[in-house]
């Protein structure tokens, strides 16, 4: 625990060193160093796992307490609560839809495309969702992170090139897709952002428990 504790602690010196650079995101810094040292020391996973079951436990509060921002901007509600409900899906079956037909397409598996499936909805989520789905749920849960940190690093510089400047539209598209990681880079450049990526978290992962099995029927 006192490991990943003082990783994440260097990643935020990182990110503060480097003036918020998009790469210095402090759950990446923290990944890197905290598993380069598990591989060095040879500690097996199952072990770390049993080590931080604190700080596992107190990352579902976290999440929750995303709602206290979100509360704070309530009345920015006011004109999107609509466009909200149409994006929220369009962009789970656009998510799905998009990663299945790239997998198969390249000759992937059955097994590997459901895997794949639910890599978008936050990574608790897509393990019981990759679960229930006939997939592989540790891959699943590697893929959840690793999308969430490409987003979390990329989304920011991609929606300023598409010039989307609603800070409620940004928020909604980084915790659609980067869930937490995104979430929090986007409550650390605003928080209005920060706010709805939280709400976009939530709306994903339960609109994706709705649509994937769907959506895979059709598929596949």
């Amino acid at each position: 625990m006192a490991l990943t504790l003082v990783s994440y602690r260097v990643g935020l010196s990182v990110r503060d060193a480097s003036r918020g650079h998009a790469l210095a995101q402090p759950v990446l810094v923290a990944i890197v160093l905290t598993g380069g040292t598990i591989l060095a020391l040879d500690v097996d996973a199952t072990t770390y796992a049993d080590g931080v079951q604190v700080l596992s436990f107190w990352l579902g509060a976290a999440t929750v307490a995303l709602a206290v921002p979100l509360h704070r901007q309530a009345a920015r509600l006011k004109g999107f609560v609509v466009p909200m409900l149409v994006a929220v899906p369009l962009g789970v079956v656009v998510s799905v839809c998009s990663v299945v037909l790239l997998a198969r397409w390249t000759g992937a598996g059955e097994e590997l495309v459901r895997t794949l499936s639910p890599k978008a909805a936050t990574t608790p989520v897509s393990i019981q969702l990759s679960e229930t789905a006939g997939g592989i749920p540790s891959l699943t849960a590697a893929l959840a992170i690793c999308v969430g940190i490409l987003g979390a690093v990329a989304g920011p510089a991609v929606l300023t090139l598409a010039r989307v400047t609603d800070r409620r539209a940004r928020g909604l598209a980084l915790g659609g897709v980067s869930h937490g990681i995104g979430a929090s880079r986007a409550l650390a450049e605003d928080e209005t952002e920060g706010a709805f990526a939280g709400l976009s978290m939530g709306l994903t992962a339960l609109a994706t428990s709705l649509l994937l099995p769907l959506l895979l029927a059709v598929l596949l």
